[in-house]
């Protein structure tokens, strides 16, 4: 498995990381700790050792990071935990009145996510949504101050603008406090909006982008056609839509393009997604031990070449992509 360092840390992580929002999941294979443990233990063992979570995964605040904390038992130190803190709605029950980018809010958070975690320190500590609320400052002088304590070891944002982005970094800077190295947004060969501006503005920074739903929940797998997918997944059940809705004669294009170079449209996704300027850590969830060992692989199958890149480009450019 490949290693990439975060931005501008030392910090390095798996190439490929595991979403665990599927964890407490209900409905899922993951739902209990049983699931958890076993898809969690086979991505170590597969070399993916960058793990994301959030204080609201698991359909119950902190379900994710408990049973995470209860499987990294005696691996703590094989991998690399982040989690988030603050979505503007599904906030901590216990400070529903407090804006989630304020002092309090962050204090009581890191503690809980801590202490369910069952760690003394989390590696990449993230803000789930801005909070505009409360002034960028405050929020960076008190991560400041968790990094300080041993607590946090970096920082990073999720759902950010590029406006944003630049506009923490200048505070930071400005204030001598630690700067965020991740911008976790979503971005896929369907939802290319980072491309615009997010992505240069990372670049220019020295942040690394981590995306989300960089499989499109599933549409990019190669499982999925205009008549549908597999009954037992997350898609069928809960999100049909986003088959009616998927812009199929790019799909369809790209699925050629797969099979003349003789690959899978997961391995070509994520050679793509690689590929990609101010690219960090690729998460995508699984809840099966067969998904964490396709993704795993998938990180080295295959790297795209210039002409392959524009071909790509062409068949996913704004408007190309009609049903």
């Amino acid at each position: 498995m490949p290693l990439r360092a975060l931005g501008h840390s030392d910090l390095l992580v798996s190439a490929v990381g595991l979403g665990c929002n599927n964890f407490g999941r209900p409905g899922a294979a993951t739902e209990e700790q049983s699931g958890t443990s076993r898809v969690l233990h086979a991505a170590i063992d597969h070399g993916i050792t960058f793990f994301d979570t959030a204080e609201m995964y698991g359909y119950s605040h902190g379900r994710s990071e408990t049973l995470m904390g209860a499987a990294l038992v005696g691996r703590r130190d094989q991998v690399v935990i982040a989690t988030k803190f603050g979505h503007a709605d599904a906030k901590n029950p216990d400070l529903p009145d407090v804006p989630h980018g304020s002092r309090a809010y962050i204090r009581a958070s890191v503690e809980g996510s801590l202490r369910r975690l069952r760690t003394d320190h989390i590696d990449l500590y993230q803000l789930h949504t801005p909070d505009p609320e409360t002034p960028i400052d405050e929020t960076l002088a008190a991560l400041h101050e968790l990094i300080d304590a041993g607590l946090v070891r970096y920082i990073g944002h999720s759902n950010f603008s590029a406006t944003q982005l630049l506009e923490a970094e200048a505070a930071a800077t400005a204030a001598q406090h630690s700067r965020f190295i991740t911008a976790q947004n979503e971005y896929s060969l369907i939802v290319r909006d980072a491309d615009d501006d997010l992505i240069p503005a990372a670049e220019r920074s020295g942040v690394s982008l981590l995306p989300f739903f960089p499989l499109h929940n599933g549409l990019l797998t190669g499982k999925f056609t205009r008549a549908g997918g597999p009954a037992d997944t997350r898609i069928m059940r809960q999100r049909p839509h986003l088959v009616d809705e998927a812009p199929w004669d790019s799909l369809e294009r790209f699925a050629d393009f797969c099979a003349d170079r003789g690959i899978g449209m997961l391995e070509a996704t994520f050679g793509w997604l690689l590929s990609r300027p101010a690219m960090g850590s690729v998460i995508a969830g699984a809840t099966r031990v067969e998904q964490v060992a396709q993704n795993a692989a998938a990180a080295s199958a295959w790297q795209p070449n210039a002409d392959d890149l524009a071909i790509i480009d062409e068949l996913f450019a704004p408007g190309a992509a009609a049903r």
